[in-house]
């Protein structure tokens, strides 16, 4: 079997607020917005709440997925959108430098 690498890809990330201080979701199948307790902002995603507490739909390229408080929303290399959950995404992923695309 042969072996290979995956290519080094900058992607855009953020992370669902793991504890709500503001949370704002009108009705499921609108938007929400929220407020974390850092003061971070988060918005543009389905909100829904069961038995767990509140998380967010993504629409992906294989489906709706969920996604919950600290999960991270990746935007991948051609715009599409998908949940990872946080120990996934620690070690997959690292910092990377701002660059301009000017």
């Amino acid at each position: 079997m042969s072996k290979f690498r995956k290519k080094p890809v900058i992607i855009d990330a953020e992370q669902v607020p793991p504890e709500w201080a503001d949370l704002h979701p009108g009705t499921p199948g609108n938007t929400f917005r929220a407020t974390s307790k850092t003061g971070e902002t988060f918005a543009g995603f389905d909100v829904l709440e069961d038995e767990y507490g509140w998380f967010i739909f993504i629409s992906t390229l294989e489906g709706r997925m969920r996604a919950n408080p600290g999960d991270w929303i990746i935007t991948g290399v051609q715009g599409e959108k998908y949940p990872c959950k946080p120990d996934i995404f620690e070690a997959t992923y690292e910092p990377a430098e701002e660059t301009s695309d000017a």
